[in-house]
């Protein structure tokens, strides 16, 4: 059973749309592909430390069916997507238009505003529109002249799930750059770039690949990667790092153009583990799993859902309120040592691969029980 390969505590964790559970073989990996070689031999450790990184973006090729060279890591999205803007001509040009929806998630809205020209325009769909509609998708991109689409393929206080092929291929047909944001759903929800076809791709492991934070990546698509001039970059962004020519700087032929100076590698090395660990499981296997207990949700709370229910529009959380009763069910839990957090929607509840049938009943009994 998969619940024995992850370390758990007592009581019930359903916070997997926040922090995911460590593999318990997680701390032996690190401990041979981290600390080996910077204790056991008499030579500096970085072959062994910058290996550890291929393997991380070769983990991420694996699961998104794409190719490591278009990967990049990055500290976090806000920086990954800051790079990214200051990097395209087309996102550096006088007026120019992104699309955005009002339920993204800040951090990238305040990177938005930082990193475009003070003269561009973001162009948000409001909170009250249905984001699981690609019709509303049409609608804003057929109208406005947008230069680049923002899509979060999950929208994380909501548990909608957007349509993302269809936004893509709404974009193509009105020569729209598109970037998907997969923080969200990155171990959950599958994602073949490939048939995809996206422009731009950012995502981190934190969450339901269960890799820890500071492991976050940017894809480039092919097509894109020669426009693509990053402004903030450092020896480990030139072709031939080891050159040292201080004079003479040439863009890395590959994603890595966007890395910057010297790494940090042990939040990758961590995640690279957990990343292939999910690619090996099966995407597919992990959201049947995640579909099968939110449908006990559903069934058995369905009056208090505000989330999505069918499969095609819901993300990996189920998001509930409960009314004038909502402070005697998170009481309830608590006492009942049940792990969930709540936004303005209401309590936010998230099911694993190694969640189980007993945190399900548990979580349901609580709640019944607060609502008596």
């Amino acid at each position: 059973m998969n619940k024995n390969d992850f370390v758990i505590p007592q009581g019930s964790y359903l916070l997997n749309h926040s922090v995911g559970r460590s593999l318990k073989s997680a701390e032996q990996h690190f401990h041979q592909q981290f600390f080996a070689a910077w204790q056991n031999e008499n030579k500096e450790p970085w072959q062994q430390w910058l290996q550890g990184v291929e393997a991380f973006t070769s983990s991420l090729a694996k699961l998104f069916n794409s190719q490591s060279e278009l990967f990049c890591p990055q500290v976090n999205l806000s920086s990954g997507l800051t790079k990214l803007l200051m990097s395209h001509p087309r996102l550096q040009q006088e007026n120019c238009k992104v699309l955005m929806a009002e339920s993204d998630f800040p951090s990238m809205g305040f990177a938005m505003q930082k990193a475009l020209p003070e003269s561009a325009e973001i162009v948000f769909i409001g909170k009250h529109e249905d984001l699981t509609d690609a019709q509303i998708w049409q609608s804003y991109l057929a109208k406005n002249d947008i230069d680049l689409v923002f899509i979060s393929h999950v929208y994380s206080n909501t548990g909608q799930q957007a349509p993302i092929n269809e936004i893509i291929n709404i974009a193509k047909q009105h020569n729209t750059l598109s970037l998907l944001d997969v923080a969200q759903s990155a171990g959950i929800l599958e994602v073949d770039l490939t048939k995809l076809d996206a422009d731009f791709m950012l995502g981190s492991s934190v969450k339901w690949l269960c890799g820890g934070p500071g492991a976050a990546y940017l894809w480039v698509n092919s097509k894109q990667l020669s426009l693509c001039q990053p402004q903030d970059v450092g020896w480990f962004s030139h072709q031939n790092p080891f050159e040292f020519d201080i004079k003479h700087f040439a863009y890395h032929q590959t994603a890595l153009r966007f890395w910057g100076g010297t790494p940090s590698v042990a939040p990758y090395i961590l995640a690279s583990h957990s990343i292939n660990y999910f690619a090996d499981l099966g995407i597919e296997k992990v959201r049947a799993h995640n579909l099968a207990m939110l449908a006990q949700f559903h069934d058995q709370l369905a009056d208090y859902m505000r989330s999505p229910i069918q499969a095609d529009k819901c993300s990996g959380t189920a998001i509930m309120h409960f009314g004038e009763q909502q402070a005697a069910v998170k009481a309830a839990l608590i006492a009942a040592n049940i792990a969930v957090d709540e936004r303005h929607l209401g309590l936010r509840v998230s099911a694993h691969i190694y969640n189980d049938q007993q945190d399900i009943d548990t979580f349901i009994t609580a709640v019944k029980s607060a609502l008596n």
